[in-house]
């Protein structure tokens, strides 16, 4: 990295930017009259900021009446078993080889993950894009490549050039199995649930950086809430609190832009025109812990059907419940902390995950049990 870059790193790492931004929260909080027995619960939604929270030790940095509550932003977590277990089944057709990226193929389903059809030969691979399984189908022309395609509209862009590209070059034994989905009906959600008691939102910067800010407005204009797009520096995410927190003593609701260095508020043209024409919106999409969520996830068009894995295999397409002992839904929800979950660093390990908040590494759980542990453990025991 050039002496350039690495300073305008450090300009958001720097500890005395960080003292002052935690001193004026610190005044903040005590004009807002919040206490550690009743104190301010600010979700950030995306998974990125739950592991830069603890990464960088800011929850411990924070006033103790400021409560990080972790959102539901990690896709892999939010996985259902049972579109897992559509994956094992397309998966083991001898035809197949079905590629994903690597954190998705350690997610449990109701019988196996990914991984484990591999150790029983299942043709699966790890890629690091989707442009890798198109090229991988280009070499293996007797085999059907299907691409595991998920996550947020981060991710939407990517895959839905790789499919014009598939078709533009006539390749025709790739396809998708879709499972991407869409941030804003799913804040929605958080916030009709009843007894929601989020005072306002980091919202979420990788997305933003796609979609703009404008669909983020309705949390102000609809539900009361301030919502600041942050960036992922200690120092953007201190901030970004802070704008939160001014918001809240103004009597103010608005969607503000922290991470405006990247974000544009329009968001990316070019991003948007490929996922409007490869992609429409269901009806309802299956969330793993939140249930059904209404226009929550995408298909593809008709126009690309040849290259819909739904459309190309049989697949199940059960629902599966989560096991009873696993409270995911709980932890995305906001209801409980990681640590108040049964099974946490016990039965559920990221070695041994019963649920998929303990698979990515921007998962709540996972965040909590590598940077917090022993703490609660201990406390919990």
């Amino acid at each position: 990295m050039s002496q350039s870059g690495m300073k305008y790193v450090d300009e958001f790492r720097d500890p005395q930017a960080a003292r002052v931004l935690l001193r004026e929260l610190d005044l903040s909080i005590e004009r807002l009259g919040a206490t550690p027995s009743k104190p301010l619960q600010i979700m950030e939604v995306c998974g990125g900021h739950t592991h830069a929270i603890f990464r960088y030790a800011l929850k411990d940095l924070v006033p103790p009446a400021l409560e990080f509550v972790h959102g539901p932003g990690c896709p892999v977590c939010v996985l259902p078993m049972g579109r897992v277990d559509d994956c094992v089944a397309i998966a083991r057709r001898p035809e197949v080889i079905f590629t994903t990226f690597g954190d998705a193929m350690r997610v449990p389903g109701s019988q196996m993950s990914l991984l484990q059809a591999r150790a029983e030969g299942a043709d699966v691979r790890m890629v690091y894009s989707p442009l890798d399984a198109l090229a991988l189908a280009e070499a293996n022309p007797t085999r059907e490549v299907v691409f595991f395609g998920l996550g947020f509209e981060t991710t939407m862009p990517s895959t839905a050039l790789t499919v014009l590209d598939a078709e533009r070059r006539g390749i025709k034994n790739f396809s998708l199995f879709c499972n991407h989905i869409t941030i804003v009906p799913t804040i929605k959600a958080i916030l009709d649930s009843p007894g929601m008691g989020i005072h306002g939102f980091l919202g979420p910067g990788h997305v933003a950086m796609v979609i703009g800010t404008a669909p983020f407005e309705f949390i102000a204009t609809e539900y009361k809430r301030p919502l600041v797009v942050a960036g992922f520096e200690p120092i953007d995410i201190l901030h970004s609190l802070l704008m939160v927190l001014r918001q809240l003593e103004a009597g103010e609701a608005k969607i503000e832009n922290q991470y405006a260095r990247l974000v544009d508020p329009n968001g990316n043209r070019v991003a948007l025109e490929a996922i409007t024409r490869v992609f429409e919106l269901r009806e309802f999409f299956e969330w793993r812990g939140l249930g059904s969520i209404d226009h929550s996830g995408v298909r593809m068009r008709a126009p690309y059907a040849r290259f819909d894995a739904e459309k190309k295999f049989a697949i199940p397409n059960v629902r599966i419940a989560d096991p009873k002992s696993c409270q995911c839904g709980e932890v995305l929800k906001g209801a409980i902390k990681p640590f108040q979950c049964k099974v946490f660093g016990r039965a559920c390990t990221p070695q041994t995950p019963l649920g998929a908040l303990m698979v990515s590494s921007e998962g709540a759980c996972a965040a909590y049990y590598q940077y917090a542990r022993r703490a609660h453990i201990e406390t919990a025991a």
